[in-house]
């Protein structure tokens, strides 16, 4: 959490004087010793309500005692979760005549050791929140950054055992030295206190952090969109080596059932999160949460991966066209295996038993921890998977494993631009689909049959075959479909192909948008004067002819950048996607981008412009200090044409990426 707010003069006289303090403090500090307090040797579980709460009324001692009963009473403390965290704003803006804490008044009147005595009374675990600097980042109350070893005695006398430690109001102070100090201040204590650093990844936590915290931010924050959890999937992917038990990487805490990202985008935040050996913290409201949400924070099935004992962090084995395959050891032998789809379109995603770590044998079963369904394979891993989905499966070497059905999975067929792109029908025009069934398994499927359904008002007719007597190993059939939407028809819907065997059945769902494409004018026109196909943003909307102002549309500035006003443009903020209909009629897209001056410092980011699936320009890596570049590109004959930005592979923060006159010619 680093949200920044104006700071009070009473509070900026309290930084100054107790940086000098804090100069004090470390200029005669010793060394510290390794961090070995015994904690988190599974990643820690839990609830922290900033996600859900920030500093709202809501967040008080009613709101954490009703989440502490629904732990119990929804089965969230069955199914492993253990903390309840309280974050920024629980304290008053000042300390007390001895230099302590004071609970906030009007949000816990009775205290934090009543409340954390509340908790406990509940089999719970309680957790508080500080900064390693002068101030908080929502700049409420005081810092811990010169009072270590005064903070952490008093949290021990209030029965907290978990810290969240900020990054904000750090007076420039050593990083290392910073957490150093508040890791020995909880070690003294003698109390067991999980230490959880977020640091942001700033200064590479996980090269030095090991010793030092139970685990470590790897990003900045995380948002309730999909474009903020796929950057930070990225950043933490690769980090798989400094992980285990005792010391996590942590990309930050669940925006589950937060009501940003649908619920296959919320699946597949679970399942990556859990993949990849994080700490799992509920960020949702669970008085507001619906059962769906419930139905994903209590899987599990998909805990398990994520609390496996062996601690090891799952990695990519191949990421070609956004079909991401990830794998985890399991302390058992067996594997974890997501199959994650992060384009904007239905992809078969598939990869081996072997190519996952396992040894070879004559056949494997396959347990999809979603669908809760277990099959047997001769080896091939694969499924559909639509957009922003993943189907995450337990795979094992298995000598029983000829009891199950044979893996049968059904893909869907769509009309598209490029592989991934977002299928689109046109209302009122009758449009092929075809379901292809494919048998992974190492016997035989018989009696294979397939049905297609799709929202009432709409047509389908099976113009071939959608029966087969049998399907053999890595055998497959193909079924064509006439699909009409009505001529009313608009947005998302879904398609549902539905394969039924003697052995069992499968059920793939994918999604298709209708939407009335319209060919774009003569000659040259400007981007933001034309309609969009879609846009993805890492924060709020796209804008036209105004920077992006990261919340609600209409709050952007001019297009500015490194001094430069531009009347005319699309102003974006990484991770982002436009997408415009060129019918392949058109020949070009130029544009001036940069970073938006409204930034000065951290914006750091990439342009990229697509002719379909093939990339036509790109300009490298531009920041806050960069002039505008010019960007050009050869479009001709692409059906879509995007724009894209990208976050230049160190997260989102302050990332406005502006188009400035960005403009596309057709004939």
């Amino acid at each position: 959490m680093r949200t920044v707010h104006s700071i009070t003069s009473a509070l900026a006289a309290l930084a100054v004087s107790t940086a000098s303090a804090v100069a004090l403090t470390f200029a005669s500090a010793p060394p510290a010793a390794a961090l070995e307090n015994g904690l988190a040797r599974t990643p820690q579980m839990g609830f922290n309500n900033w996600n859900a709460t920030h500093c709202d009324a809501d967040f008080n001692e009613d709101m954490v005692k009703n989440i502490a009963d629904l732990f119990v009473s929804s089965g969230l403390k069955d199914a492993g979760y253990q903390y309840v965290n309280l974050d920024d704003c629980w304290a008053e803006q000042n300390r007390d005549a001895n230099g302590d804490y004071v609970p906030n008044h009007t949000r816990f009147p009775h205290g934090i050791k009543t409340l954390a005595d509340y908790v406990h009374s509940k089999g719970l675990k309680f957790g508080l929140y500080t900064s390693a600097g002068t101030l908080t980042c929502a700049q409420t109350m005081p810092g811990s950054l010169g009072h270590e070893q005064q903070d952490a005695k008093l949290w021990a006398s209030w029965g907290v055992d978990y810290l969240k430690y900020d990054n904000c109001n750090n007076q420039g102070v050593d990083a290392v030295k910073r957490y150093t100090a508040m890791r020995d201040a909880l070690a003294a204590t003698g109390r067991p206190i999980l230490f959880s650093m977020c640091e942001w990844g700033e200064n590479k936590p996980w090269t030095w952090a090991k010793d030092v915290g139970n685990s470590w931010r790897t990003t900045g924050d995380i948002f309730d969109n999909y474009p903020s959890m796929l950057s930070i999937v990225h950043q933490n992917m690769p980090l798989a080596p400094y992980a285990g038990p005792g010391h996590w990487n942590d990309p930050d805490m669940l925006e589950v059932g937060n009501g940003g990202m649908t619920d296959t985008e919320y699946r597949s935040h679970f399942s990556l999160w859990s993949v990849m050996a994080a700490p799992l913290l509920i960020g949702t409201d669970l008085r507001k949460a619906s059962a769906e949400t419930m139905k994903i924070l209590t899987n599990r099935e998909v805990i398990a991966v994520d609390q496996d004992p062996l601690g090891v962090q799952g990695t990519p084995i191949s990421t070609e066209g956004g079909r991401n395959v990830f794998v985890k050891p399991l302390k058992n032998g067996d594997r974890a295996v997501a199959l994650f789809n992060e384009s904007d379109g239905p992809q078969r995603i598939s990869t081996t038993a072997k190519a996952a770590g396992l040894p070879a044998a004559s056949g494997y079963t396959v347990r999809d921890l979603w669908a809760h369904t277990t099959r047997e394979t001769a080896g091939t891993l694969a499924a559909t998977v639509p957009a922003h989905g993943t189907v995450l499966l337990r795979v094992a070497a298995d000598r029983k494993w000829k009891k199950y059905p044979p893996a049968v999975d059904v893909g869907v067929g769509l009309p598209i631009a490029y592989p991934g792109a977002l299928p689109i029908v046109q209302p009122g025009t009758p449009t092929t689909v075809t379901t292809t069934v494919t048998n992974a398994g190492g016997r035989k499927a018989h009696k294979v049959r397939t049905g297609l359904t799709a929202p009432d008002g709409w047509a389908v007719r099976a113009a071939s075959p959608a029966s087969t007597r049998k399907l053999g190993t890595d055998q497959a059939f193909t079924t064509s479909w006439t699909v009409t939407p009505p001529q009313d028809a608009s947005g998302s819907h879904d398609l549902t192909a539905t394969t039924t065997y003697k052995e069992g059945s499968t059920t793939t769902t994918v999604q298709v948008t209708a939407m009335k494409l319209t060919t774009p004018p003569s000659g040259t026109t400007y981007l933001s004067d034309l309609p969009w196909v879609r846009t993805t943003n890492g924060w709020g909307p796209v804008e036209k002819d105004t920077s992006n102002g990261e919340a609600a549309a209409g709050d952007g500035h001019p297009i500015t950048i490194n001094g430069a006003v531009y009347k005319k443009g699309l102003g974006a903020h990484a991770l982002s996607t436009i997408e415009y209909y060129a019918a392949k009629k058109c020949t070009s897209v130029a544009s001036d981008v940069g970073v938006d001056d409204e930034k000065s410092q951290n914006g750091s980011v990439t342009f990229e412009i697509w002719g379909d699936g093939k990339k036509v320009a790109d300009s490298g890596l531009l920041t806050t200090a960069d002039p505008a570049a010019h960007l050009t590109a050869d479009v001709t004959g692409a059906t879509m044409v995007r724009l894209i930005v990208t976050d230049g592979g160190n997260g989102n923060d302050s990332d406005h990426a502006d188009w400035a006159d960005a403009r596309i010619t057709c004939t």
